[in-house]
């Protein structure tokens, strides 16, 4: 009988489960969707855990299915999840209301009250981030404020993707690279900080307790196990947020490796061995999937969102493959034309949950091929924004690896290539996320010696696209993207 270990990704749009060999090769793959994420006012953002957990069981039976296995050929399970989300529990452990996720920006009083609280110099001591609207805390603290009826069932606060391992197990915990992400976690020491919890008047007791990602910290349970499929008593290790564990899926756990993740949103991360943050928080320093490591990561919030958003309400029905095909079609540079990602605010350079998207540039000329191409450049300048202040923190970058629904387009990957100035690598297994979570697995249940070990031994390198005759265009483009949010923002705020 094959011996599998499996990954378990809570992403925005679905969960999916992973099967992965002995050798680390991808055997099988399932998604299930979530629900539309329901979005009543502009920036609000919310999911129901219950439905992670519906299509989590979905994604577990469906990848058993494909493969003709049982639960019996599962060595064991890892985790992966969109980070931040607000996932909160009461004395019964039942969920109290819809999770606020990452991209929710509704809370940027709860910002500033913490931030002034607390004290923006000891928030970045006692976290190494500043608060920031797409973090765990304030939204929090918003349901504090706008729903303290709800605020006051909460027992338990967890994460999206410990939810799904809290329903396997009945076991609560949290991971270091995730819990980085609550703006209540001391990431240099890797602890739940005591002195935010304080100055937030937050009682540590409902948070859970935290584990470097591949520990096992829990079993399949029976009552889980006739769910899914799986075998009752599995190990589960603890897993990691989706950008660690897609860096972790990438092979960047050692220096001088960095990733670029195009999803919903778009991460560049680069690991780092030792803690360093930017003073005024544009990038993120969180604690790595590899322990006793860190990582830095830069976010632009609406990446592959700009891409769906245009399909969904100016092209409804159209595949992908057929816009980038047309995209392929405009000249670079897009005729003049810029897209500003902001649909959900912006993170990197800019710390704005109240920044505005849209196009730049626009004429009578302009055809729909201009206008989906404008979105992958400004996506990339987005991504470049974010790799100069990785670089500027001291990471040297020789080369950059793509993965995402986004790296999968030859198109994306080459534009990417010319504004980024890098060359951008793609390899051999594309499923980032997942399979990161399990390759946690397999060393948390003994088959590798560490996370460096696994990384070495399972992936490789397929494909390199070096910069094209683009470039030096490119580069000038890049500085009329910079300019135009400064203008944008004062105009509007005017």
């Amino acid at each position: 009988m094959p011996r599998y270990w499996m990954g378990i990704d809570v992403g925005t749009g679905g969960t999916r489960a992973l099967l992965v060999e002995e050798g680390g090769r991808v055997a099988h793959g399932f998604t299930a969707a979530h629900e539309e994420m329901t979005m009543t006012q502009p920036l609000w953002a919310e999911q129901h855990p219950d439905d992670w957990w519906r299509a989590a069981q979905e994604a577990i039976r469906g990848v058993l299915s494909a493969a003709g296995a049982t639960g019996d050929s599962i060595q064991g399970i890892g985790f992966s999840g969109q980070m931040h989300g607000v996932t909160m529990l009461n004395a019964s452990k039942a969920v109290v209301r819809p999770a606020l996720i990452w991209c929710d920006q509704r809370s940027q009083a709860q910002v500033d009250w913490a931030t002034q609280t607390a004290g923006a110099e000891n928030v970045l001591r006692w976290t190494a981030n500043p608060v920031l609207t797409g973090f765990t805390l304030p939204k929090f603290l918003w349901v504090r404020d706008h729903q303290p009826e709800l605020y006051e069932q909460v027992r338990h606060l967890m994460l999206p993707k410990d939810y799904i391992r809290f329903k396997l197990c009945g076991e609560l915990g949290a991971d270091v690279s995730d819990a980085s992400g609550t703006a209540l976690f001391d990431v240099v020491e890797r602890r739940w900080s005591t002195e935010m919890c304080a100055a937030m008047g937050i009682d540590p007791v409902i948070l859970p307790p935290v584990y470097e990602s591949s520990a096992v910290c829990g079993t399949v349970s029976a009552e889980a196990a006739a769910l899914t499929g799986l075998k009752a008593g599995t190990p589960l290790v603890a897993g990691a947020g989706d950008q660690a564990a897609s860096a972790v899926g990438n092979g960047i756990v050692e220096p001088g490796i960095v990733s670029c993740t195009l999803g919903t949103s778009g991460v560049v991360f680069a690991h780092m061995e030792q803690v360093a943050y930017d003073p005024q928080g544009r990038v993120h320093t969180f604690c790595h999937a590899v322990p006793g490591k860190w990582h830095v990561m830069g976010v632009t919030q609406g990446a592959g969102l700009s891409l769906q958003w245009f399909r969904n309400q100016l092209a409804p029905g159209v595949e992908y493959d057929t816009l980038m095909e047309e995209a392929s079609s405009a000249p670079a540079g897009s005729q003049g034309l810029y897209w500003l990602p902001y649909l959900m605010g912006e993170r990197t350079p800019h710390l704005d949950p109240e920044a505005r998207g849209g196009w730049m540039g626009l004429t009578a000329r302009h055809r729909r091929a201009d206008l989906v191409r404008a979105i992958i450049e400004g996506v990339s300048y987005s991504q470049k924004d974010c790799l100069e202040l990785v670089e500027q923190l001291g990471v040297k970058v020789a080369s950059v690896r793509a993965s995402g629904g986004g790296a999968k387009s030859p198109l994306w990957r080459q534009v990417l290539a010319s504004i980024l100035a890098k060359p951008v690598m793609t390899l051999a297994t594309q499923e980032g996320s997942a399979y990161g979570a399990a390759l946690l697995a397999m060393v948390g249940t003994g088959q590798f010696t560490s996370v460096p070990e696994a990384c070495r031994s399972t992936i490789a390198v397929t494909a390199t696209c070096q910069p094209d005759s683009a470039e030096p265009l490119y580069q000038r483009g890049h500085r009329v993207y910079q300019a135009l949010y400064p203008a944008l923002h004062s105009a509007l705020r005017s």
